[in-house]
């Protein structure tokens, strides 16, 4: 019985995974070969080939929500790492609350949040508004249904999901081992450099998965702040499902997309070193 408890542990979350990843993982491969429309019903005939018009058809859209993700999640490092490094050396003892604020946002809709941003960047806004009509800005500025506003609403929406593991990476550095560096003449930029940044790798690579995946396939805010020309494809994913009903194609585009960021991932974290990261974890 003894050698059959780690087992028995793990079963409920294993057969959850089974249940609510595994067998729709397969129900959507199967349904990506197949032909048809809803009206006659689909057949399983191994239509290899949705994958190769989809990819052809909407190669544009997979590229642009590739360089979406990639800048998002970089600014996201550059906001992120800044805010997680003040709450964990500076909050004191009121780092709870920084951390409350942080995730505040998150107490409301992820579509209330974007369409907040929404009425912000308007023409006519309250931000912009005001600008045009004292003449600091030209009456046909605009920002919405641009790559800046879909990016920019990318990074606020997912700046918690950095925010969080580069903070627990760094609340585990000790602080007396920054100030030995220092008391062997390393000045602050070289003790970072060689001591903390290495140290808070693992919360850097943990934040990079939570936020780069999200922005890819997100289709939220290119729908609601971009434009014709910022669609991703998220957006061609729901029109498949929901508008055009054709299952085959957007199943043939979710499975390629989710096998684009696995490979992304994996050479990410070949490119930087998985034994790296856990040894600067484990230290």
């Amino acid at each position: 019985m003894k050698r059959l408890t780690p087992y028995l542990l793990i079963l409920p979350g294993g057969l959850w995974l089974v249940v609510f990843l595994v067998v729709p993982l397969i129900f959507m491969v199967s349904v990506s070969t197949q032909q048809g429309d809803v009206v006659n019903g689909f057949v399983q005939t191994f239509h290899i080939a949705n994958y190769t018009d989809a990819l052809g058809q909407y190669r544009t859209q997979f590229l642009r929500s590739a360089v979406y993700g990639l800048v998002g999640t970089v600014l996201a490092i550059l906001l992120a790492y800044p805010v997680a490094y003040w709450i964990a050396f500076r909050g004191g003892a009121r780092k709870s609350t920084y951390l409350l604020l942080v995730l505040l946002p998150f107490f409301v809709s992820f579509v209330l949040r974007t369409v907040s941003w929404k009425f912000l960047l308007a023409d006519d806004g309250i931000v912009f508004e005001p600008l045009k009509s004292a003449g600091l800005l030209p009456a046909d500025f605009h920002v919405l249904q641009t790559t800046t506003a879909v990016i920019g609403g990318l990074v606020y929406n997912y700046l918690p999901f950095m925010i969080l593991p580069i903070y627990v990476a760094l609340e585990r550095v000790d602080p007396s081992v920054v100030e030995a560096a220092q008391d062997l003449y390393a000045s602050r930029v070289a003790a970072f450099a060689r001591i903390v940044l290495p140290l808070s790798l693992p919360g850097v690579f943990a934040g990079v998965l939570m936020t780069f995946v999200p922005m890819t396939s997100d289709y939220v805010n290119a729908a609601i702040l971009g434009g014709p020309d910022n669609t991703m494809i998220g957006n061609i994913i729901q029109t498949e499902y929901l508008v055009n009903q054709d299952y085959p194609v957007g199943a043939a585009l979710s499975f390629t997309l989710m096998a684009a960021l696995l490979v992304g991932i994996f050479g990410y974290a070949r490119a930087l070193g998985t034994q790296n990261v856990l040894e600067a974890a484990a230290r």
